[in-house]
């Protein structure tokens, strides 16, 4: 497929993610009233944060907001060449719907963790069907000669199974991190919106390919429905995005992430350039730091007490932040500007000079530190403390 000249489509994926946002918008005050009626209700429980009963199931809104800008990207001129170069967003968008379907059977009957996995487990499967899955990335070792560093490929069952396990583990940390009103809508947010802006770099890189298009068409549908969503999950939440929300976002987050990976053109690097050879995998690592790292803890914790990893507890990152004294709007702030640190720095990295970007990211990292810590220093300071 020829590239598409000119400039980059900027235009086209705004419109996108604005048309996911008002959909979403639109829709999620009727899917509420949809969850109160069919009762997909999340009553408090000893781990959560809310006291008072709150539907959940809008997941469906956000799902609904991002097949609508999908279907509005198909019809568009500058970005429907996209969808005959590659297949991936429609099997991004189709996979999500299965997973959403799942997600809302567990917001209303409460599915046990197996049977969830298992569909984790058949949507990546739904990706690796439509092509979406690693293909190769960049490694420091191997070189011969004056190179320095190789090319890792996978064949198709390596690439598949790297795939499943990155959408299995995305989609769980997403899940877990779902505790405080508007946490996992911002964090999709966040993660999507520096995806867009990485994919929109190797688009601009790829001279505008249209077989590049996919990425950049997931990451912004996905950043204008959860964005459309968190005026009704800001804290107080009128509505949860319960399961079906929180797998979807993390499923889409890993197609999108790795439907950009088979886009890095790695012949125009040079050995000096190892960090953006290493780009594809850098955006990721920061991408899922956030949820991933609350996964991990999570899992750690839980195994050394002798439960299940999918036991829940009061231990997670934002019940921790609380416990320093922040309020819940507080903690969900802070952790967006850690999430939106590591993200977007790490996309900066990758589209301009690495030493500015690092000296900026430095100082942000400690401005971001103290602030987390301003109740715990109070305390500190606080006479007959």
């Amino acid at each position: 497929m020829p590239a598409v000249q000119g400039l980059l489509p900027i235009r086209e994926y705004l419109l996108v993610a604005l048309t996911a946002a008002a959909v979403t918008y639109l829709l999620t005050g009727v899917v509420r009233k949809v969850a109160i009626r069919i009762g997909a209700i999340a009553n408090p429980r000893a781990r959560d944060v809310h006291v008072t009963p709150i539907p959940r199931m809008g997941g469906v809104g956000i799902y609904l907001g991002v097949a609508a800008a999908m279907g509005l990207a198909h019809q568009l001129p500058a970005l429907s060449h996209g969808f005959d170069a590659s297949l991936d967003a429609v099997g991004v968008l189709l996979a999500a719907g299965v997973i959403a379907l799942i997600g809302v059977l567990d917001d209303r009957f409460e599915l046990d963790a197996w049977t969830k996995l298992a569909g984790q487990v058949m949507c990546a499967g739904i990706l690796v069907i439509f092509g979406v899955q690693w293909v190769s990335f960049w490694v420091p070792w191997g070189g011969t000669g004056d190179s320095f560093g190789s090319l890792l490929v996978l064949d198709k069952n390596q690439g598949a199974l790297v795939t499943v396990v990155m959408v299995v583990v995305m989609v769980n940390a997403m899940n877990f991190v779902d505790g405080l009103d508007g946490l996992a809508g911002g964090l999709g947010f966040i993660a999507a919106s520096a995806t867009c802006a990485f994919s929109l770099g190797l688009l601009d890189n790829a001279g505008g390919d249209v077989g590049s298009y996919p990425p950049a068409l997931i990451a912004a549908t996905l950043a204008g429905a959860c964005l459309g969503f968190l005026p009704y999950n800001f804290q107080p939440a009128k509505i949860f995005m319960g399961d079906s929300g929180s797998m979807m976002i993390g499923l889409m987050l890993a197609g999108a992430t790795t439907s950009a990976s088979g886009r890095v053109s790695y012949t125009r690097f040079s050995a000096s350039d190892a960090l953006a050879l290493l780009s594809p995998l850098v955006v990721v690592v920061a991408v899922l730091f956030v949820p991933v790292l609350d996964l991990v803890l999570a899992v750690i914790r839980r195994t050394r007490r002798g439960q299940s990893p999918f036991a829940a507890d009061k231990m997670h990152l934002h019940h921790r932040l609380l416990e320093i004294g922040h309020s819940q709007r507080r903690a969900v702030l802070l952790i967006y500007l850690w999430a939106g640190i590591l993200a977007f720095g790490a996309v900066s990295v990758t589209l301009f000079d690495s030493a500015v970007v690092f000296w900026v990211i430095g100082a942000v990292l400690v401005l971001a530190a103290l602030v987390s810590l301003v109740p715990r220093l109070r305390a500190r300071h606080r006479p007959g403390v």
